[in-house]
């Protein structure tokens, strides 16, 4: 090998073995001189409205939904209304195809004509044996006929009466057959119940309907889209906050940036259980008169709860700050809390100093200072973080190369 390149690759290593000399030296030096100093993120207590919320969420609909069906099967033969058509009462919206149950409407009626022959005709035979039975008894009392005639007249007269009531009775059958076929007929024109406007609509022309246990929803008419209601899910933990008659706001991922305003109008008693978790249902009245917002759209809700007028408060997170345990030094331990009692700390000094408070109402970024020996305008510690001071500026050796430490040439 050439003594030239043999001398090169000595003078790389000599190198690459001086870099990690003093890579390791200025780490030495680092920690031996490095300082760590403690650093807090403070705010103010300060003087101001708060206000407790409990959030949740819902979906919004109208007040009043009706669905339309039809209680006969058929074809759909005609649609009259369609997806956001307004509608009156009483207004025609589908037709389903009317020929078999206009056939059955005849043949009933001829049932039912039939029936009234027959009454009129086993009347005419009661009158008859009537008659004759009248006769027979006059005769039986003189002796000009056995009274075992007179018996078979009585009979037949009995026989007859029976007839008439067999008649009149299928009269009655007949007839409510014959109303039937032609109510049956009549809900082959579907009407609209309300004035509204179709926000659904579940069959196309052709599409057979079929009619069996349940009915068959065609349409869905809400009554009136301009007052809304949202039916809301509050967990049991937070449901005792919720009234009649409060306050509340919510939002919709169609409009971001707007907050639009509710009243609760219910708060309902049925619980619901899901995964061991229970909730309740909670109505909230809507003004839309804008019609901004839809039937379906999911609402975040937030409920008003209480609300305190310049209240001293401190930020939510500071009560769940605690200082980190110094490893220098033994903590004599804090005194126990009482009930519905608090501790946070305040920067004094220098150094973090516990102050037990009674907290009131609060929300997730606030809380109320209802008592306690804590001054407007302390410094309240959220958190803390720790930084380590290089030792660089006092040891030069870990910043600069020795002698002959430079590439080689």
């Amino acid at each position: 090998m050439n003594p030239r390149n043999i001398f090169q690759k000595k003078a790389r290593l000599a190198f690459l073995a001086a870099l990690l000399l003093a890579a390791v030296g200025g780490g030495y030096y680092a920690l031996r001189g490095g300082k760590t100093t403690t650093v807090y993120r403070t705010e103010k207590a300060a003087r101001g409205d708060i206000t407790s919320t409990v959030t949740s969420s819902g979906s919004i609909a109208p007040l009043v939904t009706v669905t339309v069906g039809t209680p006969v099967s058929g074809i759909i033969k005609s649609l009259y209304a369609d997806y956001n058509s307004l509608v009156k009462k009483d207004q025609v919206i589908a037709q389903i195809d009317p020929a078999t149950y206009n056939a059955l409407v005849e043949q009933n009626r001829g049932s039912y004509l039939n029936a009234v022959a027959n009454l009129e005709k086993a009347k005419v035979t009661l009158v008859d044996a009537n008659r004759t039975l009248k006769r027979y008894q006059e005769l039986v009392k003189d002796g000009s006929v056995a009274v075992s005639d007179y018996d078979t007249y009585d009979t037949a007269a009995a026989s007859a009466k029976a007839a008439v009531g067999a008649a009149e009775g299928s009269v009655a059958q007949a007839k409510g057959s014959y109303d039937q076929a032609k109510t049956n007929l009549n809900y082959t024109t579907i009407v609209s119940p309300v004035d509204g406007i179709v926000i659904s609509r579940a069959v196309e022309v052709g599409q057979t309907v079929t009619a069996s246990m349940s009915t068959p929803t065609l349409f869905t008419i809400a009554q009136d889209l301009t007052k809304m209601q949202i039916n809301a899910t509050v967990d049991e933990s937070d449901i005792a906050r919720v009234h009649e008659g409060g306050n509340a706001s919510f939002s919709v991922d169609a409009f971001p940036e707007e907050t639009f305003p509710g009243v609760v109008t219910q708060v309902r008693n049925a619980a619901t259980t899901t995964s061991n978790v229970v909730t309740y249902s909670v109505i909230l009245a809507v003004d839309n008169s804008a019609l901004k917002l839809r039937p379906g759209m999911t609402a975040n809700v937030t409920f008003v709860a209480a609300t305190r007028q310049n209240a001293l408060k401190v930020p939510t997170a500071a009560l769940r700050y605690r200082p980190k345990a110094a490893t220098d030094q033994k903590q004599a331990p804090l005194p126990k809390l009482g009930p519905g009692q608090k501790r946070i700390y305040v920067l004094k000094d220098g150094r973090p100093e516990p102050v037990v408070i009674t907290t009131g109402i609060g929300n997730d970024k606030e809380t109320e200072v209802a008592q306690g020996d804590l001054a407007e305008g302390a410094d309240i510690i959220l958190e803390e973080q720790t930084a380590t001071t290089s030792a660089a500026k006092s040891n030069p050796l870990s910043t600069r190369s020795g002698p002959g430490m430079g590439p080689p040439r």
